[in-house]
């Protein structure tokens, strides 16, 4: 359907986009106005909906506009094109790629609202995996205490059980993410689907204690023990098993959350496809 609109400077000019637009982001679909998607002049989506003619845009099986992005991180970006504010979770773990899909989708004010800040103490602020300060090695530590303290006091420090065992104190965070549909006749007609991957987030000497050769360290190579990331993931896809190997290791859960977005699976039905992202917080003394 064309029709004629007065929007980012189009005076005039027949339009070949619905008022309405559906989208299919890596497989999640969004419905928003073709005035919120041309918001932003010569960003990547202006000049895509702000062409003559659809044929050189990409649909998925059902006609929607399919863009090969981050499906669960465009719902942060369609957020700024509606208002130009930026507005993130507490504690958002994903910052760093954010700013590279608000990059690819050439939003320059965006990128600087995600750009790490330096504090007063010169510490990143949200997103500190690239220069986060390394934490000091507990052995080193000890050592120097030890050595202001005494024999005495050395005598005592080597009681503690967990300077015996060699294990250290820390929080490992696994996190995933998932979809159901959910039929309109009962809940309990909730069909889940498979975990594709589950994040670790933690210092990495803890992660590779714990997981061992079933870490994939692909996506944040070479990061030294002492440093953390949110960047790992296992190669194996089962919850429980991650479960047992924390607790093998002596961990125990202590905060767990989630959050979810619903979609229609069908235009024809009610069906509603649920996406969610899930953590689970462990910690050992």
């Amino acid at each position: 359907m064309k029709y004629s609109k007065n929007i980012c400077g189009i005076s005039g000019e027949e339009i070949p986009f619905p008022e309405i637009i559906e989208l299919n982001v890596g497989g999640q679909v969004y419905i928003t106005r073709y005035s919120t998607l041309t918001s932003v002049p010569d960003s990547l989506l202006w000049e895509m909906f702000s062409q003559k003619s659809t044929k050189g845009l990409a649909r998925d099986t059902k006609g929607r506009f399919f863009v090969d992005r981050d499906g669960f991180l465009f719902r942060y970006i369609l957020d700024y094109m509606r208002d130009q504010q930026l507005v993130l979770p507490d504690h958002f773990p994903e910052r760093g790629r954010l700013q590279r899909e608000a990059e690819f989708f050439n939003l320059p004010e965006l990128v600087k609202l995600l750009a790490p800040k330096i504090s007063k103490q010169n510490s990143l602020g949200d997103e500190g995996c690239p220069s986060d300060p390394e934490d000091s090695s507990p052995g080193i530590d000890s050592a120097r205490s030890l050595g202001s303290l005494g024999a005495a006091a050395a005598a005592c420090a080597s009681l503690v059980p967990s300077a015996m065992d060699g294990k250290r104190s820390g929080f490992i965070t696994i996190g995933y993410r998932g979809s159901y549909t959910l039929g309109r006749d009962s809940h309990t007609d909730a069909k889940f689907r498979r975990v594709a991957r589950i994040m670790v987030c933690g210092k990495t000497s803890l992660a590779k204690e714990v997981f061992g050769e079933t870490l994939n360290e692909s996506r944040d190579p070479d990061r030294p023990p002492e440093r953390y990331t949110s960047r790992y993931y296992l190669k194996f896809t089962f919850l429980e098993q991650a479960f047992d190997k924390l607790a093998d290791a002596g961990f125990h859960m202590v905060a767990c959350n989630s959050t979810g977005t619903c979609a229609f699976a069908h235009e024809q039905t009610d069906d509603k496809i649920w996406t969610s992202y899930t953590e689970y917080v462990f910690y050992r003394e």
